[in-house]
């Protein structure tokens, strides 16, 4: 069964295209890269994968000295598979592994514009850091994500309960069982988390136990890659400073929690190839006095987002059952994992062409402490974003910000329904999807 993707679309689109370029996708180890490529192989005569983890003897091609018609005739007999222009989808996986072929993909586009050619790779990222002019503007990059909470919706066949978060508004909420119903789907998917095997778990049997199971799985995945991303640091010093990111989430990074045997220039090192890896988002804090907000970023002031929702609890040791049982969502939010769920629907959401950057807001002074969760830009505005797990709770950050820096509106995202308050717009947890796509008032 194959598990639709938003990205699906963007992918359909630039094989029609007329101007396209060889597509690179980026992102973390399993979070559906190469599946979305096949399923988008199903619109061509012919399909040509080639994983040079697993078929290393293909570098061989892209390591001598050959043309690029050349490249292609021997791929072509190998394969025993025709390479037609606009009849042939070319995937070159885990490309990493062939820095050549990396190389190569400028020359596809000079030489065979008309031929799709994907790339794909689970750590590009530490390749590409050393290659920083290797395509400029003759390769397009695409940033993959695990699963939104709404394409996990549309996984279970929730498709009607998709279309009524889109029709929601504050001047017309949902009716309180479609909301009792949407905060139930939120816990499961909180502990599930978006990466494609685990919630294709879950879609097949419904048990949580085997999900579990599953991202236990990943997470010795995970860490087994730790050792392939420079020997020069040890394995046990990246899961160390990993294991301290998880517990901080939400939090102003603080490198003295960290083993103390640890300077915080390793600390740092270890940070910048987590984010490389896609394991770990960055949020940094914004002064936001206006647009950009990165021009008054203080990269020093700091927040981490795990990757993945159901890796993190897993990694915290939630108790699952206790999350799905309890009415009470402190228990959901142990570990600030509604903040968590919230900074990642902001990235996956955006365009999947452009590398987002997240940002906080934060006031440090004596007897006076306030921060913003996230700032974001939209049509031309800064909003101010509050994260609250339950349906209570004041907002004096908020309303400080908006009165400080002059601005019109906040948003709140809460286990409330839709519905506002004075200059907060408040949306429920799961409707993240909803803010970004409609026009504030």
């Amino acid at each position: 069964m194959y598990i639709k993707r938003n990205i699906d679309s963007d992918l359909l689109d630039w094989s029609m295209s007329q101007s396209r370029k060889p597509l690179l996708i980026r992102g973390a180890r399993q979070v559906g890269k190469s599946t979305a490529v096949r399923h988008l192989a199903e619109n061509f005569e012919f399909f040509i994968e080639i994983n040079f983890d697993e078929q290393p003897q293909y570098a061989n091609i892209f390591i001598q000295n050959i043309s690029i018609d050349e490249i292609i005739e021997q791929i072509s007999l190998i394969t025993n598979t025709k390479i037609i222009e606009g009849k042939t989808l070319l995937f070159l996986d885990e490309i990493q592994a062939c820095v050549p072929a990396i190389s190569a993909l400028r020359y596809f586009y000079e030489r065979k514009p008309n031929l799709h050619v994907i790339a794909a790779g689970s750590l590009l990222e530490f390749v590409l850091s050393e290659l920083p002019s290797f395509g400029v503007g003759r390769v397009r990059s695409m940033f993959m994500y695990p699963l939104t909470f709404t394409e996990f919706l549309i996984a279970l066949d929730e498709n009607e309960l998709v279309k009524k978060i889109q029709a929601a508004n504050a001047n017309k909420p949902l009716h309180d069982l479609v909301h009792n119903k949407l905060k139930t789907y939120l816990k499961k998917y909180l502990i599930i988390g978006g990466m494609p095997e685990a919630v294709h778990t879950y879609v097949s049997n419904g048990n949580l136990l085997d999900v579990q199971r599953v991202l236990d799985d990943l997470i010795i995945s995970i860490q087994a890659d730790f050792t392939k991303y420079k020997k020069r640091i040890p394995s046990e010093r990246v899961k160390l400073v990993f294991d301290s990111l998880v517990h901080q989430v939400g939090m102003k990074y603080r490198y003295s929690e960290n083993h103390s045997s640890l300077t915080a220039a390793q600390i740092k090192q270890v940070i910048d190839l987590l984010e490389m890896a896609g394991l770990v988002h960055p949020v940094t804090h914004s002064s936001s006095n206006g647009i950009p907000l990165g021009a008054e970023a203080n990269l020093k002031k700091r927040k981490y987002l795990v990757f993945d929702t159901g890796i993190f609890q897993r990694i915290l040791g939630l108790d699952a059952a206790a999350v799905i049982i309890e009415d009470d969502f402190k228990v959901v939010n142990k570990g600030n994992i509604a903040e968590l769920f919230v900074g990642l629907e902001l990235l996956k959401l955006k365009s999947c062409f452009e590398k987002t950057s997240l940002y906080y807001w934060h006031r440090e002074e004596k007897n006076s402490h306030a921060e913003v969760d996230y700032v974001i830009q939209k049509q031309n505005k800064i909003i101010p974003i509050e994260v609250k797990a339950g349906t209570k709770g004041t907002m004096q950050s908020m309303f400080l910000f908006l009165e400080e820096k002059k601005y019109e509106q906040g948003v709140r995202f809460s286990l409330e329904n839709f519905s506002q308050y004075n200059k907060v717009w408040v949306y429920p947890l799961y409707a993240v999807s909803n803010f970004l796509e409609y026009d504030l008032q």
